[in-house]
């Protein structure tokens, strides 16, 4: 249990830079404390304590305003930022690395008993309010954008956005990417939006990826015609001026 927890504490690290110490994790951080809640709620369930395990969900809530039901799975290195507003039902399956924002629900779209809620494979982030509903699954390492409405499949590795949701196509993945390296996310905004800016956002980050693109065929053609090149940037990095003085000796 002690070392679940530890392992807990450091993904808030790992995903918080306001976080600042284990103390202050531990004491301040609401996730956290609906995460220790559920373990011990789920442990209940388990082992048939029904009323019992409810009843400490329920007093999860009403502590962190996170409502997660104690049938539900959930793996290692979960974590809720800031967290008000979450709902995690009963028969959802989450997977280990995954990250929700606040106001995420993972909710079913029947009443029937059974399998009804999502299932969210490994290294998933579900931006601020949005829905995942039925029981479908998010594949690895995808992400569901702002306040999207996901109720079907998305593939691993794929980004949801929008309300039904849809997956964003190759350009708008690549506008993802050029945002991570630039240090800003046009997160979940979609091509279809009308807005002056997010039109121009989305301009400055094609224009980014067709210079990287241009600069990684250039720095080949001088590799093909027998010219030195030393310390290149790839189309993976983001480009550096400093680069161009180290790119021919």
């Amino acid at each position: 249990m002690f070392k679940a927890l530890r392992e807990d504490i450091r993904s808030v690290f790992d995903r918080d830079p306001a976080a600042r110490s284990s103390w202050e994790v531990l004491t301040c951080y609401p996730g956290i404390h609906a995460l220790i809640l559920h373990r011990l709620a789920h442990w209940l369930w388990g082992h048939r304590l029904r009323w019992l395990a409810r009843f400490t969900a329920h007093l999860s809530r009403w502590l962190t305003g996170i409502e997660i039901h104690p049938g539900a799975t959930i793996g290692r290195r979960f974590f809720i930022d800031h967290g008000m507003g979450v709902v995690i039902g009963e028969t959802a399956v989450i997977g280990d690395d995954v990250t929700l924002y606040h106001g995420v629900t993972l909710g079913g779209t029947s009443w029937h008993k059974g399998k009804r809620h999502p299932t969210l494979a490994d290294r998933v982030v579900v931006g601020a309010g949005a829905k995942v509903l039925g029981p479908i699954t998010v594949g690895a390492g995808a992400k569901v954008g702002s306040n999207a409405v996901v109720t079907r499949d998305v593939p691993a590795g794929a980004t949801a956005v929008g309300i039904p949701a849809r997956i964003l196509d190759d350009a708008q993945r690549e506008r993802e990417v050029q945002a991570a390296r630039l240090g800003f996310s046009a997160y979940a905004v979609g091509q279809d939006q009308d807005d002056p800016l997010a039109r121009a956002i989305h301009g400055l980050l094609d224009h980014a990826a067709e210079t990287d693109r241009r600069l990684a065929l250039l720095l080949s053609h001088l590799e093909e015609a027998g010219i030195k090149v030393g310390d290149v940037v790839d189309s993976t990095d983001q480009f550096d001026p400093k680069y161009l003085s180290k790119i021919v000796d």
